[in-house]
């Protein structure tokens, strides 16, 4: 059967144990292609490729 606590902790003392709960950022690259921002191990959204091979088919802007 479980105790309950005998006394209050503090906010404080609460907010000190929870000082390593941080989000990380999600790590990113450039692409060797077109040096824009991608995910890791991802396709690049912007030209398709994927470890030098093109992947996916991307829609190109038409000028009008």
């Amino acid at each position: 059967m479980a105790q309950e606590p005998k006394k209050r902790q503090s906010k404080a003392r609460g907010r000190k144990r929870r000082t390593h709960y941080v989000l990380e950022g999600v790590p990113t690259q450039t692409c060797p292609r077109c040096h824009n921002v991608k995910l890791s191990h991802q396709v690049c959204p912007t030209c398709g490729t994927y470890k030098g091979m093109e992947v996916i088919e991307t829609k190109t802007k038409s000028k009008k």
